[in-house]
């Protein structure tokens, strides 16, 4: 007995080991990619922050520093900051609203699916044409401005430009978050939402003790996602206003731009690493959060 035990757990052991080795065989290559062209180069960065320009004499903390009281990094930062802080939380609710609302007219909600994934499809450049455009001083929406009989807005010299960012990056992304949160609702169960009816909830409680609570999941992917691609916007502002725009739309992208332009890798090292870490304490808290919420 003891003889046909040991058999069947060497065979186990075997079955497991080659399991094993294909699943490695498999991961290698996407290892193998991620080392040479995200970790290896990362760390080549966080090393470059501590030395000077070439890259030889150890400096210490006198990057990092001299970012720190860089007027234009502070500029960018809160740009950046608000920029997030007021687009995440836009994009969310318009993208759920707007996913809601598809679903509660099916079948003729797919007919609109595609009018919302169109941004999607546009290249930077035709984007950037379709600025121009628009919110030129004498565009489409200072002509009707003007035709209401107000005054003409300077959209892209003045702090407008901070919001016709705002609107660009909704405009862009509102789509691919619909998509998402259309996956996480169809993911919910029928069954939820007849008990909930049972029970007399109106359509309004069902939203709020059903339809959130089992988008939990679904709210953390869609966060860190539109967190991500809220740095993307850089290629539509940069494309208008190059490497100096108006103040209200200056963004860490842009100082990021310039410093590489200029070849202050330090500087440069520095202030990536810093946001490096930062973004990965947001996405942290935000995990955790939500974890919390689930429990």
């Amino acid at each position: 007995m003891s003889k046909t035990l040991g058999t069947i757990w060497q065979n186990v052991r075997k079955k497991r080991r080659g399991e094993g080795f294909t699943a490695l065989a498999f991961l290698a290559p996407s290892f193998v990619g991620m080392c040479a062209f995200f970790l290896i180069p990362f760390a080549d960065t966080v090393r470059r922050s501590f030395f000077d320009v070439r890259g030889v004499n150890f400096i210490g903390l006198e990057s990092y520093v001299s970012v720190v009281n860089n007027g234009a990094f502070r500029l960018a930062a809160r740009n950046t900051a608000m920029f997030v802080a007021i687009c995440i939380p836009l994009l969310l609710v318009i993208s759920l609203g707007v996913a809601i609302l598809l679903r509660s007219i099916r079948p003729y909600g797919k007919l609109f699916k595609t009018t919302f994934l169109l941004p999607l499809a546009v290249p930077v450049a035709s984007i950037v044409l379709l600025w121009q455009v628009v919110f030129n001083e004498n565009g489409l929406a200072n002509t009707v401005l003007t035709t209401f009989g107000l005054e003409p807005v300077n959209f892209m010299g003045t702090g407008a430009a901070f919001w016709v960012l705002v609107f660009t990056y909704l405009w862009k992304n509102t789509g691919y978050n619909m998509i998402l949160w259309l996956a996480g609702l169809d993911s919910i169960s029928d069954t939820l939402y007849e008990a909930a009816h049972v029970d007399g909830a109106s359509k309004l409680q069902s939203f709020r003790y059903v339809t959130l609570p089992c988008l939990l999941p679904t709210v953390g992917i869609v966060s860190i996602l539109s967190l991500l691609n809220s740095f993307r916007v850089f290629r539509e502002a940069y494309l208008v206003a190059g490497s100096h725009p108006h103040d209200s739309m200056y963004l860490l992208q842009h100082l990021f731009n310039n410093w590489f332009q200029n070849l202050d890798v330090s500087r440069l090292s520095a202030a990536a690493t810093m946001m490096a870490v930062m973004l990965l304490v947001i996405i942290l808290l935000m995990r955790r959060f939500l974890d919390n919420e689930s429990d």
